[in-house]
């Protein structure tokens, strides 16, 4: 509920100023009314929000919940007040929701509140909304876009859910290795200052292990210097870049290709299937990929297809997706069906993309262990090997 400052007299003209909420002017104005004041002037009080990018999850869940009540004949601004009313969102989500139906009461669109309230709502949402309420589709494309967030989200859990199990080794890795540097190898230290020599591999081990035990303090400011300067260092823009290109040229660059591939496909879909204009429908999905190596291609993507050529002969020269993408939309174009084309393959990358990640996932499982096993391998070998030694040394002497 929107909140006014207010100024008001009563019955014996004095004038009363503070703040009050209700739905609308008129409503307050009613409530000063039987209250038996005279309001002279309100103001909407704009409320500061910092504000934040939904998640796919929660614009999928926005998304599809406005999408079936507006189908059901439900208005637009009772559909907002029922989402802002669900005990199951955020404090956050529920100003949003608050905030669009109070501009919505004002007679602004549902779209130019959105582009307000940037960076809450995703380019994409804006655009297609704003297409929909000229075509009279608001619930139809709601529900196309709920599907969308959908898909991508459970892409994105799927990646993040693959690599748990590799998180967990490790941390596994780095707790066995500390106890082992910190806690057990100190133990021999007296045993060993004892020997008259250590091989090699013994005296990295105790030196690390003295490290650890006495200045293990000086370790995690390092990491933690690491961590921050290196969030730091990736964000700029010419590393950032880099970063991106290795993305698509490494070994894995096949199962990155496919993720972006999959990602413009079809936010291309949406767009084109909501009669959005072409050169407006590349400059959105380029947007959406989240490779600045490849979208700083489309440069020239946007210059070929405005010069009359086709979409899939532009997009033929992109380093960074697969062949299937370009000669899809080329069928597309040909038989003039390139709205569904382009949601067919994206459906189909998306599928490989969750079985690559989960082939990726079962190389990545062993080798960690083999990492694991080697790492304690090293420590016994540098443990025993000088004990071996002394025991062959007493052996000869005797």
């Amino acid at each position: 509920m929107p909140e006014y400052k207010y100024q008001a007299q009563d019955s014996k003209g004095k004038i009363v100023k503070g703040k009050a909420e209700a739905y609308d002017e008129a409503d307050l104005q009613k409530r000063f009314h039987d209250s038996g004041l005279l309001l002279l002037e309100a103001k909407p009080v704009k409320k500061q929000m910092a504000l934040k990018p939904l998640k796919k999850p929660k614009l999928a869940d926005f998304c599809r919940q406005l999408g079936t009540l507006i189908k059901a004949g439900v208005s637009l601004v009772k559909a907002l007040e029922i989402l802002a009313n669900d005990e199951s969102i955020s404090d956050y989500e529920r100003q949003l929701y608050l905030r669009l139906r109070d501009r919505i009461v004002q007679g602004v669109s549902l779209s130019t509140v959105m582009e307000e309230l940037e960076p809450a709502f995703p380019p994409l949402l804006i655009f297609m909304l704003k297409a929909a309420e000229t075509s009279g589709t608001l619930d139809t494309t709601c529900l196309r876009l709920a599907d969308q967030y959908t898909s991508e989200a459970q892409l994105e859990q799927t990646a993040k859910n693959s690599l748990t199990y590799p998180k967990i080794l490790s941390v596994l890795i780095v707790i066995v290795v500390a106890i082992l540097f910190g806690y057990v190898l100190p133990q021999f230290e007296e045993m060993f200052s004892t020997m008259p020599s250590l091989p090699l591999p013994t005296r990295i081990l105790m030196a690390i292990s003295d490290f650890v035990a006495h200045k293990w303090y000086v370790l995690l400011i390092v990491v933690v210097l690491a961590i921050i300067f290196g969030k730091m260092i990736v964000k700029i823009p010419v590393v950032k870049y880099n970063i991106d290109h290795i993305k698509v040229m490494s070994k894995w660059g096949k199962l990155t290709k496919v993720i972006y591939s999959a990602r413009f496909a079809r936010t291309m879909s949406s767009l084109y299937s909501s009669g959005i204009p072409i050169h407006s429908c590349i400059e959105i999905s380029k947007g959406t990929i989240g490779n600045t190596y490849i979208e700083d291609q489309f440069k020239e993507v946007e210059r070929k297809v405005a010069g009359g050529m086709p979409l899939s002969a532009a997009l033929q020269d992109v380093n960074g997706f697969v062949a299937k993408l370009s000669s899809t939309i080329k069928v597309g174009e040909e038989t003039g069906a390139l709205g569904s084309m382009l949601e067919s393959v994206a459906d189909d990358l998306d599928f490989y993309a969750r079985q690559a990640l989960l082939k990726l996932t079962s190389y990545i499982e062993p080798v960690m262990i083999v990492i694991m096993a080697a790492t304690v391998g090293f420590i016994m070998i540098a443990v025993i090997q000088p004990i071996y030694q002394s025991y062959q040394t007493i052996g000869a002497g005797s």
